[in-house]
């Protein structure tokens, strides 16, 4: 018999971190949106813009690690709050910047910030929920990603449509300082403080927790976590993978304007459709893996991957924008898949007493590569003369290679006795 769904204080929180998602997506991908004007107002060369693009991510990189240490210390509502007052005003900045020396310090410190939120959201996930309900909470407000990258296009469009990309930096300030001030009235870091919460809903929250704890033994940290066999797989699967995704994710927009010919609002419209099947993608992934392949977890992992790289040649080759257009929005969908069907592996192989220090070294690969991609891309169609055939050849053969390499990941969950 199925229980009618009754809302609780968890699922407004849940929702406040869903739209502190979508906020902190958009701000980052309006760039990747916005980056053919700005070459073309600051005469960048394509490996500058790559540069402009890649900044971000050193700075998020450095920040995810003394950003979870900070919410330990003084909390999610607080850190969060401040966090997204950091990044909306740099990201404000990144508008009023003259030359490119001044951008990249603006852009550097925008992802200083928005490196800080992850940990924050990971951690009031797991205060807020049962241990029962932490995977469809996480599930839930990773959806909401692809969604913000979703709405960059149109908002740049939108704002474009009375300004120009300058304006577009300085409306990005308005959500974060509304989204900003949302969380701090709604959210609270410890849910038996909440005026909300009812006995009946603390007691659900906190009944299982001695399961959860039974979970987290004490490990021997990033030592053990090197030790770990699996652990340089891992590494190098998700970080050949992210050099195609984050190649495809960053340098659409300007493919679609400088090789196709798009307008700005053609642009808008279909720069934004691989990133709505990216979101049906991440909600559908984990289901299908657990449903289907929960013990067979790499056939849907390289099945996507092939099918990525399959319908990213036909973007690049497609002879029609129709057919332009379908290939690149189920690029999207299945780069998506990908990755809820990718982190049901090792939480599901590794060891448990390290599943913090070995899923943040993993994510670390994404990071690596988030930066360094745009970079390369840029170069190569630099290189190219503003052709992109090496371009795609590149995300097309780092897919695949991560697809190889995936044979490699253990397919059962790791002894820990044997640790």
């Amino acid at each position: 018999m199925i229980r009618a769904f009754r809302w609780k204080a968890r699922h407004t929180i849940l929702s406040v971190l869903f739209v502190t998602s979508i906020v902190s997506f958009l701000d980052r991908m309006v760039m990747s949106a916005v980056i053919p004007f700005i070459a073309k107002d600051l005469e960048l060369t394509a490996l500058e813009s790559g540069v402009l693009m890649s900044v971000f991510f050193a700075g998020y990189a450095l920040s995810q690690v003394p950003g979870g240490m900070l919410a330990d210390r003084f909390g999610v509502r607080r850190v969060t709050a401040v966090a997204m007052l950091w990044w909306s005003t740099f990201a404000a900045l990144t508008g009023a910047a003259t030359n490119m020396t001044v951008m990249l310090i603006a852009r550097f410190l925008f992802g200083l910030g928005e490196g800080v939120y992850p940990a924050s959201a990971f951690k009031a996930v797991a205060v807020w929920f049962p241990a029962r309900e932490r995977a469809t909470a996480n599930a839930i407000k990773l959806a909401s990603t692809p969604l913000g990258g979703a709405l960059a296009p149109l908002f740049v469009v939108a704002v474009m449509s009375f300004g120009t990309w300058r304006t577009v930096f300085y409306a990005l300030f308005v959500p974060g300082v509304v989204i900003a001030l949302l969380f701090w009235v709604l959210v609270r870091d410890d849910p038996s403080k909440s005026p909300h919460v009812t006995p009946e809903e603390l007691a659900e929250i906190e009944g299982d927790e001695h399961v959860a704890v039974a979970k987290v033994q004490p490990g021997m940290g990033f030592v053990a976590a090197f030790r770990e066999p699996g652990i340089l797989r891992y590494f190098l699967v998700l970080f050949a993978f992210n050099i195609g995704n984050w190649g495809f994710t960053g340098w659409l927009p300007t493919y679609l304007v400088k090789v196709r010919g798009f307008s700005a609002v053609e642009m808008g419209a279909a720069a934004s459709l691989p990133f709505f099947a990216a979101t049906i993608g991440c909600l559908i992934g984990g289901w299908v893996s657990d449903r289907y392949f929960s013990t067979r977890r790499r056939v849907p992992i390289m099945a996507t991957q092939l099918a990525a790289a399959l319908f990213l040649y036909l973007t690049f080759t497609a002879s029609s924008t129709p057919m332009l257009i379908v290939c690149q929005t189920l690029t999207g969908f299945f780069l998506s898949v990908f990755s809820s069907t990718f982190w049901a592996l090792p939480i599901t192989t590794m060891p448990k007493s390290l599943m913090g220090v070995l899923t943040g070294l993993i994510n670390m690969a994404g990071q690596i590569a988030a930066f360094l991609s745009p970079i390369m891309i840029g170069f190569l169609v630099g290189a190219a003369d503003g052709g992109f055939a090496t371009a795609f050849a590149l995300m097309i053969g780092t897919i695949l290679l991560s697809c190889a390499l995936v044979l490699t990941l253990p397919k059962h969950r790791v002894d820990e006795a044997a640790i």
